[in-house]
């Protein structure tokens, strides 16, 4: 049945504090951009993240994806790396980058890219409370 796309999803959990900061700011001007999310203590959110994966069907396996692959990939680049991590004192990537859902979200969606064939597309949501969440690419 070559020809068919079909999106394959896989969701995951983790947990991670972070602090919506910008260095070149004052406190008070982020306490009034970022709110509570400014804290100096950090605070802390359980995330979902949904990954959709699209691709054909392959006539062989009758998998877009083994699911077993996928599974192992976002636990190797985003579970293991950010769940009971602070973002801004653990994590590299947002060591000069603010780690608000809309540069999570894309970061996490360049981890993945890098290690899934091309022929696979590639969307992100990030759910940080549940009535707010991000996607990427749109």
């Amino acid at each position: 049945m070559s020809g068919n796309r079909v999106a394959v999803f896989r969701k995951v959990t983790f947990n991670a504090a972070h602090r919506l900061y910008n260095k070149s700011w004052s406190d008070e001007q982020n306490r009034k951009v970022f709110g509570l999310c400014a804290n100096e203590h950090y605070h802390g959110h359980n995330y979902r993240l949904d990954v959709k994966v699209i691709g054909e069907i392959d006539p062989e396996t009758g998998y877009v994806i083994n699911l077993d692959d996928l599974k192992r990939i976002i636990q190797e680049e985003v579970h293991n790396r950010f769940d009971h991590h602070n973002l801004n004192l653990d994590c590299p990537e947002f060591k000069d980058l603010n780690p608000t859902g809309e540069n999570i979200v894309v970061v996490i969606y360049q981890m993945l890219r890098a290690r899934l064939e091309a022929k696979y597309d590639l969307q992100i949501r990030l759910w940080e409370t549940e009535r707010n969440y991000f996607e990427y690419p749109v």
